[in-house]
């Protein structure tokens, strides 16, 4: 074992293998994997093996196909055999809910390129003749669904990777990693110490412990599950071809053929965790008692779905831990605030996700960023808030919820409320109906009167109709006051704070005591954040972004470091109010003796507002003329006393996240995670319009590429004759019968009383009295270009 490499891979389940192969694929041949037993060992060797492209999340089903389509390459590569069975699945719907969220995602499928269909039960009949179809209303149906040996599998990987230079050696267990003084790594194993420039965490079921050596705590635990293998069956073994895989969310169970038999597994209420203070470093072949108790209910449930099974006696039970995350995605990528320690585990559907994600890491370790929006599987999606206690039970939460219909505007209640701001009691005491970002509790509107305290989850308008729309209206006419913390803010400072803003930021730095909008762009040219920039002196700036990115932004920030500049996370250091509407600026005046009439728009001043001190900047995500107006959060009860008091007299009226967002709708304002994001360009998304051309900045080049070349598609903004849903994200735009285009958000513009959706679609496409259609929930909706916003077209309110 040589004692230098370029890349040490910890782990020998089927995503570490994947990382190292794909690593070779790129480029990089001085790569090894160490696994402490035999490769498979931990969960890929009991795994069963299936593989779908379903997933709420577009990205990660793109990714998901990707991996189903590599095997036939492994195979081709290395003369192995995968063990592949593309057999198809179908996935049940026994309600309208299931029904409708299938239904949506067959339509996103279309422009994805994925052959899905939906079927009926005369279909369903055909395809799959064992399923009960009582009270069944229809089904997804994927041609490329199947199962796949994963031991086989992971050899495929395994001996690509060796073709292309890489070592594996197994027996050799992983004791330190310790960071050296000049970026790079001494992992010392039970054989000797290498000294590398990149560590992999690929650790699988022992993530957590191989973590704890470099002080890394990753979000994630092993779960037990258990599934069964039946006896031969008639109706399986006489049939002319092998039965289709069958997803029965009603039943939390998955079913496929396995042989001349079946295999079934769950996903049951009463589940339980494992090694819930550390995975045995001895554990790894070995399986966990058979419990049937746990799952008694789901078996019942499944004799009822597919009868067979209650004429088939039970071959063998596969019961063994995998891991989760809170969410249920991969942890994926470089760990913030560390150089060269990388993260790939989470995984929990291996055989679904595992080549995407060693695809998605290869490309950032030697690419510096992934060709597509990793954001739903970046380990820096949680923060240095997450712990164990909240870990846990999340994962039991997500675990449950597996095959749970996944709605647009759910709010799971599991480890809440676990982040409060100050006003969380004064805002639960006035009907405050809670959301959770980044582990913060943000009101999503309030509640009046007998008005439930909880939104149904739907696709379609949910019972928050009536509160956002009073929300709304409550700012268009008069003024309402919203929280600012959950706000992403930072604090650069020092002698240089100007130079490093103009190389990180594309878009114009301010003079002392205004405003900019700017995009934060990849070096190619990709929108990696959407910030306002504040000037409060010619060393010191403030920087207003996404709160969920705050861990996503820092670690962009402190990998471009320069000497005389400090960056500092305040995101929650600073907090305070929002003003809108057109009353805002008489009632903030009320509370302080500094003089508003001159402050304009994107103006930025210090000043007292009751007995606080705080910094206040002339702008307003909604749309109207508004205050953003920040202080230390040990005084913001004080302000909010004084605001409210002052604007009583007013009108003044809380507002919550749903009207914010129905609100934007009318100014076209576009929004981070949405509209832009690492999947879209300024060029595509209008955002070029902030670039400041006379500069040097991160991305230029690229930018000025397009610029010369506009990019082949646009976003733009449609009316749609919706009905009772309106758009949520990547629902298909047809233009002329074909699909041409895909949504990235939308809503109800309760001031208008209009149904809007943001779309990207050809520039090619584009004329004036464009109308097209947008399908949601499986009606194509008649969808008419809009040329200028709708409210304000002159911005006389947001300027005034």
């Amino acid at each position: 074992m040589k004692s230098t490499t370029r890349v040490v891979v910890i782990g020998g389940g089927v995503v570490g293998c994947s990382v190292l192969y794909h690593l070779t694929k790129l480029g990089w041949s001085d790569v090894m994997l160490l696994e402490r037993s035999e490769l498979t060992s931990g969960s890929t060797w009991h795994a069963a093996g299936g593989f779908h492209t379903l997933n709420g999340d577009t990205n990660m089903a793109a990714l998901q196909g990707y991996t189903i389509r590599l095997y036939r390459e492994l195979e081709e590569l290395t003369g192995m055999s995968c063990g592949l069975h593309h057999v198809g699945g179908i996935t049940l719907a026994d309600n309208r809910d299931r029904f409708d969220m299938l239904v949506a995602e067959r339509a996103k499928h279309r422009y994805m390129g994925l052959e899905t269909e939906i079927v009926g039960p005369e279909e369903i009949a055909k395809l799959a003749p064992i399923v009960n179809l009582d009270g069944i209303i229809g089904a997804l149906y994927d041609p490329l669904d199947g199962h796949l040996d994963p031991s086989g599998t992971t050899h495929a990987y395994a001996r690509a990777a060796r073709m292309g230079g890489a070592e594996i050696h197994l027996h050799t267990k992983v004791l330190e990693t310790n960071p050296r003084p000049d970026g790079t790594w001494g992992v010392v194993t039970d054989k000797g110490t290498i000294h590398t420039e990149h560590v992999v965490n690929a650790g699988g079921l022992w993530a957590r412990e191989v973590g704890a050596m470099a002080g890394v705590y990753l979000p994630l635990h092993p779960m037990e599950h258990q599934y069964l293998v039946t006896e031969e069956t008639p109706e399986i073994y006489e049939r002319d071809s092998e039965h289709p895989h069958v997803m029965d969310p009603a039943g939390e169970s998955y079913l496929r053929q396995e042989g001349r038999g079946l295999c079934i597994g769950f996903y049951e209420q009463p589940c339980r965790p494992w090694a819930v203070d550390g995975t045995p470093w001895d554990f790894g072949h070995e399986l966990l008692p058979d419990d049937f108790d746990k799952i008694e209910d789901s078996i019942s449930f499944a004799f009822r779905q597919f009868p067979v099974l209650e004429r088939a006696g039970i071959k063998s039970v596969i019961h063994g831990p995998f891991t989760f995350a809170p969410d249920g995605n991969p942890l994926v990528g470089p760990i913030p605030g560390m150089r060269g320690y990388w993260s790939a585990c989470g995984v929990m559907a291996g055989f679904s996700q595992g080549g995407g994600v060693g695809l998605m890491l290869a490309q950032w370790m030697t690419h510096g960023e992934c060709e597509r929006d990793v954001s739903a599987l970046d380990v820096a999606r949680f923060g240095e808030w997450i712990s164990p206690g909240y870990t846990l039970p999340k994962v039991i939460e997500n675990y449950q919820k597996r095959f749970s219909v996944s709605y647009p505007n759910e709010e799971l209640p599991a480890a809440r409320p676990l982040r409060t701001s100050p006003m969380y009691d004064i805002f639960d005491g006035m009907g405050a109906v809670w959301g959770a970002q980044y582990g913060l509790e943000v009101a999503n509107y309030f509640a009046e009167g007998d008005e439930p305290r909880y939104e149904t989850p739907s696709f379609r308008r949910s019972n928050a109709w009536e509160a956002t729309a009073r929300e709304v209206r409550a700012v268009r006419q008069a003024c309402g006051i919203n929280e600012v913390h959950n706000f992403g803010k930072y604090r650069v400072t020092g002698p240089n704070a100007r130079a490093w803003l103009d190389h990180v930021m594309a878009g114009r730095i301010p003079k002392p005591g205004r405003l900019s909008l700017t995009p934060m762009l990849s070096h190619a040219g990709r929108i990696i954040g959407d910030f306002t920039v504040a000037c409060l002196s010619e060393t010191e700036f403030r920087l207003t972004a996404s709160y969920g990115a705050q861990a996503y932004h820092m670690r962009w920030f402190l990998q471009h470091p320069q000497d005389g500049v400090t960056i500092e996370n305040i995101s929650d250091s600073s907090t305070g109010f929002q003003l809108a509407g057109p009353k805002a600026r008489d009632i903030l005046q009320a509370c302080t003796r500094t003089d508003l009439s001159d402050m304009r728009f994107l103006d930025v001043r210090r000043m007292t507002v009751g007995m606080t001190d705080c910094l206040v900047q002339r702008v307003s995500y909604t749309g109207d003329l508004g205050f953003e107006i920040y202080c230390d959060p040990m005084n913001q009860r004080q302000l909010w006393h004084a605001l409210w008091t002052a604007g009583q007299p007013h009108g003044l009226k809380p507002f919550g996240m749903r009207a914010m967002m129905s609100l934007r709708l009318d100014r076209f304002f576009g929004s981070w995670g949405r509209e832009y994001g690492p999947d879209y360009t300024a060029a595509e998304t209008g955002l070029d319009r902030f670039i400041r051309w006379d500069k040097d900045f991160i991305g230029k080049a690229a930018a000025e590429a397009e610029r010369a070349s506009p990019p082949d598609r646009q976003l733009v903004v449609f009316e749609v004759d919706a009905a009772d849903a309106d758009v949520t994200a990547y629902e298909p735009v047809w233009i002329d019968g074909a699909v041409r285009g895909f949504c990235t958000s939308g809503g109800y513009s309760h001031w208008l009383e209009k149904s809007i959706a943001y779309a990207l679609i050809p520039r090619s496409d584009l004329r004036d009295d464009l109308v097209a259609e947008i399908e949601i929930l499986g009606r194509r909706c008649t969808a008419r270009l809009q040329s200028a916003p709708l409210f304000d077209v002159e911005g006389t309110r947001l300027r005034g």
